[in-house]
């Protein structure tokens, strides 16, 4: 069962890097520091805009409309550092100590 936690701290560690790439590349192409119509950045853009999309999605429909502010981001990485946190002092220690 610990296999199955670490597993799950591990996919959630890779999500939290892949929302902040995302948000360090939709800074990049707001400012005009790459090159949107580059095939390698925009194969990299459309990656990490399919994996994050599904996350900020419900969210976004949550959150009240701040002009061209995108909180989103920043509330899945709350909600991943959460998760993180209840697995780390909750479930990881409760399963240790019961045998599984």
């Amino acid at each position: 069962m610990l296999a199955v936690l670490d597993v799950i701290l591990l996919v959630l560690n890779i999500v939290w890097w892949l929302v902040i790439l995302s948000a360090i590349l939709s800074w990049l192409y707001a400012f005009n520091v790459v090159n949107s119509r580059n095939q390698f950045v925009d194969a990299i853009g459309g990656f990490l805009f399919r994996m994050t999309e599904p996350l900020y999605r419900p969210i976004r429909r949550v959150l009240p409309d701040l002009g061209g502010i995108d909180l989103s981001p920043l509330v899945v990485l709350l909600l991943i550092f959460f998760l993180q946190q209840v697995i780390l002092r909750y479930a990881y220690p409760a399963v240790a100590y019961s045998g599984f």
